[in-house]
């Protein structure tokens, strides 16, 4: 890692000014994706309403309109843009649910939960599908091809994922290979989609790719450690559930190797039963907690956050900029 070390500076309620610059086109945003998930088929129009019902941060929207803004992009394009990629990502969520065998999100059943894993698995399969057809809409396939090349690098994201689940000899280099597929992706494609509309801006979109990346890293590098240190009502999850599943994340990465046998081997247990049957979980909270890897990884996430902002110091200065800059903050501040 060559990420420059730099405490970001902390600011009030960055996730409402987040929000404020973008509040209209936002909540035309909302709409347009509540009409993506209408449907004749009746089962398609209660899980849409289901899923929409249940809310999200809209980060990755968000990212679409700012990045627009910034540009001095002014139209439905970019709020077209903005609702396909919050489709994208509900696809990937109800296809992760599944192979996860995740019983809650948000707070509620998960999808797959209310109505079983065969009709889940075509509903993600629509989704994915409604998003590039709404997404072809405006004509432009450089924007189509940077939104599919998001979609099949997540799939593989989850392919790497699927074939070291439960290895406890998972490197750092492959989880950090498999975040950036699943995760940063979508995060550089949100950012920098806007940059490919009528007239390009392949300079803008560089960067802004870039920032992108950057910021989604960090936003996967604070959901795993919030698996450690939220409380089950912030998660809308119980904690300590990516071990659970399978999946070693960076705080018990970095501790493996400083692990004497015993607690190695408490960990190889959760991993093999998929629960903590023989090992309670408060060993597994003592272990990051001690070797202090809670701390390394909130480090590294602070890391990215800077380089984050490094990369908007290339992009005009204004009310979005200013905005973008901001969203480091909402992400490493986020409790849920």
């Amino acid at each position: 890692m060559t990420l420059e070390a730099s405490k970001p500076t902390v600011r009030p309620s960055a996730g409402a000014r987040y929000f404020a610059l973008i509040a209209d086109k936002l909540e035309r945003t909302e709409e347009v994706f509540r009409r993506s998930l209408a449907s004749d088929v009746p089962f398609i129009e209660d899980a849409g309403a289901y899923i929409f019902e249940g809310g999200g941060k809209r980060m990755r929207p968000a990212l679409v309109l700012l990045s627009a803004e910034l540009l001095g992009r002014d139209g439905d394009e970019e709020v077209t843009y903005a609702a396909v990629v919050e489709v994208i990502h509900s696809a990937s969520l109800v296809h992760d649910d599944i192979i996860d065998h995740a019983e809650l999100r948000r707070s509620k059943p998960t999808v797959n939960q209310v109505w079983g894993n065969s009709k889940t698995v075509l509903l993600g399969d629509w989704l994915y599908t409604t998003a590039m057809g709404m997404a072809l809409s405006h004509g432009n396939l450089e924007v189509v091809k940077r939104l599919c090349d998001a979609t099949l690098r997540m799939t593989e994201g989850e392919l790497l994922a699927l074939d070291r689940l439960g290895a406890i000899d998972l490197t750092s280099d492959e989880y950090f290979e498999i975040i950036e597929r699943k995760t940063a992706r979508l995060f550089a494609a949100a950012a920098s989609v806007p940059a490919l509309m009528t007239p390009a801006r392949l300079d803008a979109a560089a960067v802004l790719a870039d920032y992108g990346k950057a910021l989604g890293i960090c936003f996967q590098l604070v959901d795993d450690l919030l698996d450690f240190t939220a409380r089950e009502g912030e998660l809308g999850k119980p904690v300590l559930s990516d071990l659970r599943e399978g999946k070693l994340t960076l705080p018990l990465l970095l501790a493996l190797p400083r692990l004497d046998a015993a607690r190695r081997q408490a960990i190889a247990k959760v991993l093999e039963d998929g629960a903590f049957s023989r090992v309670d979980s408060a060993e597994v909270l003592d272990i990051v907690s001690s070797e202090g890897t809670l701390e390394e990884t909130r480090e590294l996430a602070e890391r990215y956050a800077v380089e984050a902002r490094r990369q908007l110091a290339f992009l005009p200065p204004g009310e979005a900029r200013e905005a973008l800059e901001l969203a480091p903050d909402f992400v490493l501040n986020r409790r849920q």
